[in-house]
């Protein structure tokens, strides 16, 4: 069993800057469980997106400051506090939370924490979490995507779209693929298996209903910006358009009288919002992602692994958009 030291590793945002310049590894004590919590050592914890944002405070969730990013986590439990009864020491955890992945150690409610799906490595585990949740109450809650229905997914070498990708496909639907990279979406259409691929290049609009005979009926746009705009004229009637996010850096806005001539909704998408909103239903989310992923349903990517060192690469890839699926810091790796 591991011993649990008084001080640990972590990476740490003192200040909000461009470029990471406010970030770095330091060393601090090792967080205390206290009831009902319960102290993990870290052996994965996946990049997001919003984590990059948060560096710099363009994210909608601010922490104060100084703070330890990396939400998707996970390791073994080494500690529990007092009334902890649900795990034991040297369980495989998973974990998603705002805060803490990027350190040897972080604690959590337990209600934060589940089991580690056996089948999957800590990489994958850490992987998966909050983009198939996303992509879950996206494809699931809000679009209600029914088998045989045709989605198009913007972003799909990226954590959150190559999720929707692998979700869509096994909720019986025909996906379409697209992304700026012709290598990643090669890398895609490999591993797995969408019905076709388009670049999201001016014209890809032409390319979506020729292929599915006139429009996509769900369409997963975590970019904005032209990828949105080209959408709302490749989407079927009573289509369902998912804003997902900005990573083009620019929201874009719709003419209502497209939205009323062509039939279709505009909705927004908030995988961790709507669980907190709805709380019976948030659980029943979680529950559905990861008994997919106990059953081999769902296959998470690790395009690589890096120890916590070498943070300032894991962060450079993402920004430099170079990811397929997602980067993982390991932050006890040698």
């Amino acid at each position: 069993m591991t011993s649990v030291p008084q001080m640990m590793r972590a990476l740490r945002v003192n200040r909000l800057a461009d470029e990471f310049a406010g970030c770095a590894v330091e060393t601090i004590a090792v967080p205390q469980p206290g009831p009902g919590e319960v102290l993990v050592r870290v052996r994965a914890s996946g990049l997001g997106f919003p984590d990059l944002l948060m560096t710099r405070g363009a994210y909608q969730a601010k922490p104060p400051l100084p703070f330890t990013p990396g939400g998707d986590m996970a390791g073994e439990v080494v500690q529990v506090g007092d009334g902890v009864d649900r795990f034991a020491l040297g369980d495989a955890v998973v974990a998603g939370a705002a805060l803490g992945g990027f350190a040897q150690f972080a604690v959590y409610p337990v209600a934060a924490l589940r089991p580690k799906p056996a089948r999957m490595s800590f990489a994958q585990a850490a992987s998966f979490g909050s983009a198939y949740l996303t992509a879950w109450v996206a494809l699931v809650r809000r679009a209600r995507l029914e088998p045989g229905e045709w989605v198009l997914v913007h972003g799909a070498a990226g954590g959150v779209g190559l999720a929707a990708v692998d979700l869509a496909r096994a909720l019986g639907a025909r996906v379409i693929a697209a992304g700026a990279s012709p290598e990643k979406l090669a890398l895609v259409e490999r591993d797995y298996g969408p019905d076709a691929v388009v670049l999201s290049a001016p014209g890809f609009r032409e390319e979506v209903k020729a292929i599915t005979g006139g429009g996509a009926d769900v369409i997963y746009d975590p970019v904005g910006g032209d990828v949105f705009d080209e959408s709302t004229r490749c989407i079927a009637f009573d289509g369902r358009l998912l804003v997902i996010g900005f990573t083009s850096g620019r929201i874009a806005t719709v003419a209502t009288n497209i939205a009323l001539i062509k039939g279709f909704s505009v909705i927004g998408v908030r995988a961790g919002e709507y669980g907190r909103r709805f709380p019976d239903r948030g659980r029943d989310n979680l529950a559905a992602i990861w008994a997919m992923a106990e059953a081999g349903r769902l296959t998470p990517r690790v395009h690589a692994q890096v120890p916590l060192d070498r943070w300032r690469d894991a962060f450079a890839m993402m920004a430099a958009r170079e990811v397929v699926g997602r980067v993982v810091i390991a932050p006890n790796a040698d």
